[in-house]
């Protein structure tokens, strides 16, 4: 095991993985930036170093001053946590180059399946199903033109490097097909220096399902079920919850013995994720992998009763899996809300500033992951995440009356939070009886 990690990362993440450091008698060094040396990761780890000033690429995302900190501190490993170089292939050759242990995928996994053409086609060939489209990068608008005669409308355009909804167009009749293949084209280079796109058939009404895997260097893989994740705006997520409304015994098996398939077939190390789309007839087709732990994972540790933290580190370490797939069992239902800075009733726009009184809701069932406290700077330079609430109970329904209760007690001033969006939201007749999908927040007025 290690004897000493470096967190490279900020916020609720960061503190996240030094609670699970403690649990496993592991040293831990915080890395900061000036904007952040009030934030309860510094206090909290063991040793704390700061690399540069507030502006991501000059403290968070440099990577010579993380690495220059892990060699100074002593770290043996570096903890990405997500976001920021999490998924950056090019951190970890360097890490690996340093004799530094990164603790995510490696840098081949991680590129491959950051590129979204390479991990469908990938995916594919272990028996993962995937989205009529493309095989692989459209050579040109005319290739593209070729194949929606075989794939029909309506299609979606996608950057190969994309993510975050950049470099995506909805394109529903030949007359769009033109100017969407331009414009996605054009916003992909601007956003990832890489204009290339890649066609998909669009599913309509899809719901967003992930499986939670869980892999180590002996060939091992496991699942955790699913997460419900179709609570979006913008392509980003607002509101999760582990299990999905919809998804039944048979078919949660089927998804993740299909999921376990793909993390196999690339040799896959640590917590990953296999984002699927279900249509409204239950099939499901592969969208992407993600590799790294995700903002939501305590749903799905709530509902397991495991700590997805602790056992990435283990595995990192070289340790094998301890449990196998018949001893994972789901109990009860978990909901997750994301409290951020942003006033909603503004298109949620960011509101950062000073939290002048914060008050946290407890009680059975109540979780909450968060790196603020009163009188805590929200900074303007990073995601505006103040916390995450989690509610547990026995069923759906305990969950919600729970996450009622939380969302009243859940007191901020001093900036505006969505608080009340998420209020209003988990009232809403349709969410309540599960009668969503991804365009949910389009089509409603709450």
């Amino acid at each position: 095991m290690f004897k000493k990690i470096l967190i490279a990362n900020r916020g609720e993440i960061a503190l996240r993985i030094i609670r699970a450091c403690k649990e496993l008698s592991i040293q831990t060094v915080a890395v900061h930036s000036e904007a952040d040396a009030d934030s309860l990761h510094v206090r909290f780890a063991d040793e704390a170093i700061c690399i540069g000033p507030a502006p991501s690429n000059e403290s968070y995302l440099n990577m010579v001053r993380i690495i220059s900190a892990a060699e100074v501190s002593g770290a043996e490993a570096i903890h990405p946590g997500y976001g920021f170089l999490a998924e950056n292939a090019e951190f970890a050759e360097i890490c690996d180059s340093c004799d530094i242990k990164f603790i995510g995928a490696s840098a081949d996994v991680i590129r491959r399946m950051g590129n979204k053409s390479e991990a469908k086609a990938t995916m594919k060939k272990a028996g993962v199903p995937v989205v009529p489209g493309s095989e692989g990068v459209l050579k040109d608008f005319a290739e593209a033109k070729r194949l929606v005669k075989d794939i029909g409308y309506p299609v979606m355009l996608k950057a190969v490097a994309g993510g975050g909804g950049r470099g995506m167009r909805l394109v529903e009749s030949e007359d769009q097909l033109e100017m969407n293949f331009m414009m996605a084209s054009a916003e992909a280079e601007g956003a990832f220096g890489n204009a290339d796109l890649y066609m998909e058939k669009f599913i309509k009404n899809p719901r967003h399902i992930e499986i939670q895997v869980m892999g180590d260097r002996f060939g091992n893989a496991v699942h955790f079920g699913e997460r419900e994740c179709s609570i979006q705006r913008r392509h980003q997520k607002l509101l999760e919850e582990a299990p999905s409304p919809v998804v039944s015994e048979e078919l949660r098996q089927r998804m993740g013995e299909v999921a376990v398939r793909g993390t196999k077939k690339v040799n896959y190390e640590g917590a990953g994720t296999i984002e699927f789309l279900l249509d409204e007839d239950h099939n499901f087709y592969f969208m992407e992998m993600n590799t790294r732990i995700q903002v939501e994972h305590p749903v799905t540790e709530m509902v397991y009763n495991c700590d997805l933290l602790k056992d990435q580190i283990r595995v990192a370490a070289g340790e094998k899996l301890e449990y196998k797939q018949e001893d994972i069992k789901p109990t009860g239902h978990a909901i997750e809300c994301r409290i951020n800075a942003e006033d909603w009733e503004r298109n949620f726009m960011p509101n950062p500033g000073r939290i002048e009184t914060l008050h946290f809701p407890g009680g059975p069932g109540i979780r909450i992951d968060t790196h603020t406290y009163a009188q805590y700077q929200i900074p303007p330079y990073y995601d505006s995440l103040v916390a995450k609430l989690i509610a547990f109970g026995e069923n759906r329904e305990v969950a919600l009356a729970r996450m009622r209760r939380a969302l009243d007690e859940f007191i901020v001033e001093g900036i505006k939070t969505t608080i009340p969006f998420h209020r209003r939201l988990i009232d809403n007749e349709d969410f309540i009886k599960g009668r969503f999908d991804t365009g949910f927040l389009d089509r409603i007025t709450l």
